[in-house]
């Protein structure tokens, strides 16, 4: 398949996957300004639309005010409020789009997040895509608290051609942390995926886990981790701001992967991250399918939220 054919096949897993968000977005901004001249009291129900849209309340009054600055008093197209929209969330998207570069070998990636995020799951997609680059990947199954995910880590190391280590449950995770870093660096493994518990009940502890992984870790290897992945699930809208806050504390976070954009209309909830914490935003998923992980693209995301072609 060559390259403009996989773009294509992207865009329209992408422009499908976020038809939730876009449909409920275009549907508000055609219901308002078909009929009504974009004045102050149209601008302020076009302000509570996006937020509906959990785009962000900060987001919103800009995007107000540059309609408002516009002059459009005698009424505006639906599409050219689009093309405005699409040209202020690439704006915001643009500087966090970065790709997750491998950088040293081994390079040891953290994956946090709460259980249900598809933190697991993606962390198999992300072997897949490594190994389809020809690299070496260590899986290191470090939720020990779920026996389902130490299974499921193992059925995606067989899928991928990946190594794993993993232990029985309710082993103590930094230790195994330490082994894999440590065999990482004896048999020159590439990819280091260290998944992680992702309970939030209780801050406290999780924060404490996660620092003891980390130290151990950085034993073995001093610059570890290369990179703290936080695994966003867009279906919980608002919530995954105060996620992002919370791992941003206890992980160091460095970059972000959203999940599940395709089972939601809250798909503006990542412009509000971008637009709150300024962190890289890595991959996007829209999908089960191992191909609906991908890497984040402002232009592409910002005109298939807003429904543009």
């Amino acid at each position: 398949m060559n390259d403009s054919t996989q773009g294509r096949s992207w865009w329209q897993r992408l422009s499908g996957g976020l038809k939730r968000t876009s449909s409920q977005l275009g549907t508000a901004i055609s219901d308002l300004v078909s009929k009504r001249k974009l004045d102050d009291a149209t601008l302020e129900d076009l302000e509570h639309e996006l937020i509906r849209a959990d785009l962000g309340p900060a987001f919103a009054v800009r995007i107000a005010s540059v309609l408002g600055e516009g002059r459009y008093e005698k009424g505006i197209a639906p599409d050219e409020v689009k093309q405005v929209l699409a040209g202020e969330i690439e704006r915001v998207l643009a500087p966090v789009a970065k790709p997750m570069e491998i950088t040293t070998r081994p390079f040891v990636v953290l994956v946090c997040g709460v259980n249900g995020s598809g933190k697991t799951t993606t962390i198999g997609k992300l072997a897949a895509r490594f190994r389809a680059e020809g690299k070496s990947v260590l899986l290191v199954a470090g939720d020990t608290f779920r026996a389902a995910a130490i299974e499921q880590l193992k059925i995606w190391a067989q899928r991928t051609g990946a190594s794993i280590m993993a232990r029985a449950p309710n082993s103590d995770a930094a230790s195994l942390a330490f082994e894999a870093v440590t065999a990482a660096k004896a048999q020159g493994v590439e990819v280091v995926l260290v998944d992680t518990a992702g309970r939030l009940q209780n801050r406290a502890e999780l924060m404490g886990e996660l620092e003891k992984i980390v130290r151990v870790m950085r034993k073995v290897e001093p610059a570890a981790p290369h990179a703290v992945l936080l695994v966003l699930d867009a279906t919980v809208g608002q919530n995954a701001l105060s996620q992002v806050e919370i791992f941003g504390k206890t992980a160091g976070v460095t970059g972000l992967v959203m999940t599940k954009l395709d089972g939601t209309a809250r798909g503006g909830i990542l412009v509000a991250i971008a637009d709150k914490f300024k962190l890289p935003v890595h991959f996007i998923g829209i999908g089960e399918g191992v191909d609906d992980l991908a890497p984040f693209t402002a232009r592409d995301f910002a005109r298939a939220v807003v429904g543009l072609e």
